[in-house]
């Protein structure tokens, strides 16, 4: 199983259908599980997904209606009955302090786990470790909404044959990597840069600042697609895109690998967004999200 990959866990929007669930996607980052916006039912598409509470370390939340949030009762619930052993952060609007609350506390139920709550009310860093920071953009939506950005730091990768070649082997490998030098040689010397990956996170919005904030040079975008571009008008009256604005922004943005998502009842045609993705120019990796499926992030550079 890839270290990195994006679980699909439902792709409708609004309205689900017979073969699309209401959102929720899970981020796998190096042994570290992050759950984007879980609609209904996001719980028992965990199941069928291979995914478990034990997986989730943070929740991320756009926006507060319905179909991107009123899993997250669930889903906290079965955190608590799995007693999962490791924190877990959720990120959310501030303005929408009250559903988290409600959403939350739904029912009654046994709390043993803390989950701690880290709400967003402005644009910037909402935490830093060691293989990403996670950051937030105010997105355009008839109630507030923010997108999400991982963002890996620029490594170095070791070449072999540059340490065969200054004689460095066996355990001073490692101390040149935590050092930075070794004897005379430095890690510039047996290496290369290695930039670091990038994933965006980006639901119900129209075009605006943030979208092309979050997509700037990402290895991979998810961004909503939620009508064709023939009902262009209703996505800008409903406050979402349209397949072709998706692209168009993946395209300028030099996204490598777009997959687009959150698809309104009315279109039965998954290739009709495909179509309409590369007719805007989009030239990169491309997805057209289904339920269940998993998707590695690219290579690296």
């Amino acid at each position: 199983m890839s270290a990195r990959e994006f679980v699909v866990l439902g792709t409708a929007s609004q309205v689900p259908t017979r073969h699309r669930n209401h959102n929720g996607y899970l981020l796998r980052w190096d042994g570290e599980g992050i759950l984007f916006d879980p609609g209904e039912g996001t719980q028992r598409q965990m199941l069928r997904a291979g995914v478990a509470a034990h997986d989730i370390d943070r929740i991320c939340v756009t926006h507060f209606h319905g179909d991107h949030s009123l899993g997250l009762a669930g889903v906290i619930q079965r955190i608590n009955l799995d007693r999962v052993p490791h924190p877990v952060t959720a990120h959310y609007p501030a303005s929408g302090q009250k559903f988290y609350d409600r959403l939350r506390y739904a029912t009654a139920y046994r709390e043993t786990v803390v989950i701690d709550q880290v709400p967003v009310s402005e644009d910037g860093v909402l935490a830093t470790g060691a293989s990403y920071t996670l950051s937030a953009r105010r997105l355009s939506h008839p109630v507030e909404s923010f997108g999400y950005r991982l963002t890996e730091p620029d490594g170095r990768r070791i070449l072999p044959a540059l340490l065969a070649r200054h004689g460095i082997k066996g355990p001073d490998v490692g101390r040149i990597q935590r050092e930075g030098v070794l004897g005379g040689v430095t890690l510039e010397d047996v290496s290369e840069p290695r930039p670091g990956q990038s994933f965006a996170f980006v639901m119900d919005t129209r075009l605006c600042d943030g979208v092309y904030g979050l997509a700037e040079g990402c290895d991979m975008l998810v961004i909503e697609s939620t009508f064709l571009d023939e009902d262009q008008h209703l996505a800008e009256e409903h406050g979402h895109l349209s397949a072709g604005q998706a692209a168009r922004v993946a395209r300028d943005a030099g996204v490598r690998h777009l997959v687009l998502t959150h698809f309104s009842q009315r279109y039965t045609d998954p290739d009709a967004f495909e179509l309409q993705a590369r007719a805007a120019g989009f030239e990169g990796e491309l997805t057209i999200a289904a339920d269940l499926a998993r998707v590695p992030l690219p290579k690296r550079r």
